[in-house]
């Protein structure tokens, strides 16, 4: 009997990744390094723009990247996949298709798990990217989870967010701005909000709502941690 091992598409951003990893330590209750789950992680801060590709249509698509990232990871012995990156999912077909391992997917098990807490037809306050918005990278789960998406309306205000979380970490006008958001989300009727963006995870923390919050990072790095400690022979 051999542990499983998760394979990390890494870098974007990289301390999003960090952050990933961060997070899955806080699962775990250990004694000793060994107690401590093992990751396989492919950090590739080159991974073309996913906003260059999305948003401007300007840049190179991502997918063959991705994929190629995926099949190393596989290669080394991932017995499954994750991406700490919610606008990456976008492009889960391709790398679901360059693999035979599972890919753990972030969006639908967030999405599954806000099911879990508000009611069918609710509404789930976004925080994201506006490429994800764009893409439509969570229609699919919340219409098969019957719940409805509200966004902020201000998506440039998110970009610029983004934006300086990547270049000077988390920032005071960065936090304003999630803040604001969190409030116009719950004001306009969510009945949840979900943090699904890794940079603004790195703020999540402080983040307050009359609203259960939920943060995509923190859903992925439990499905890690069950895959890990389900031991495969």
């Amino acid at each position: 009997m051999t542990r499983n091992v998760v394979g990390i598409l890494g870098g974007m951003g990289p301390e999003a990744t960090i952050l990933l990893q961060q997070r899955l330590l806080s699962t775990v209750q250990a004694r000793d390094d060994a107690d401590h789950l093992p990751l396989l992680i492919d950090m590739n801060p080159q991974v073309p723009s996913r906003i260059a590709h999305l948003i401007e249509g300007t840049g190179i698509d991502p997918a063959p990247a991705l994929a190629e990232m995926a099949q190393r990871l596989e290669t080394a012995g991932a017995t499954a996949l994750a991406m700490p990156c919610n606008t990456a999912h976008h492009y889960a077909p391709q790398i679901g298709a360059a693999v035979s391992v599972p890919l753990l997917n972030m969006v639908d098990l967030a999405v599954a798990r806000a099911a879990q807490t508000i009611a069918q037809g609710g509404k789930i306050g976004i925080l994201a990217s506006p490429a994800t918005r764009i893409a439509g990278v969570f229609d699919a789960a919340l219409e098969k989870a019957g719940l409805r998406a509200v966004w902020p309306d201000n998506s440039d205000r998110m970009l610029s967010a983004i934006r300086s979380i990547k270049a000077d970490g988390a920032t005071q006008d960065a936090q304003q701005i999630l803040s604001d958001a969190t409030l116009e989300l719950t004001g306009n009727g969510a009945a949840l909000v979900l943090v699904a963006c890794s940079e603004f995870s790195l703020l999540a923390p402080t983040l307050s709502a009359s609203v259960p919050i939920i943060d995509t990072i923190d859903v992925l790095a439990d499905a890690i941690h069950d895959h890990t400690l389900t031991r495969s022979s």
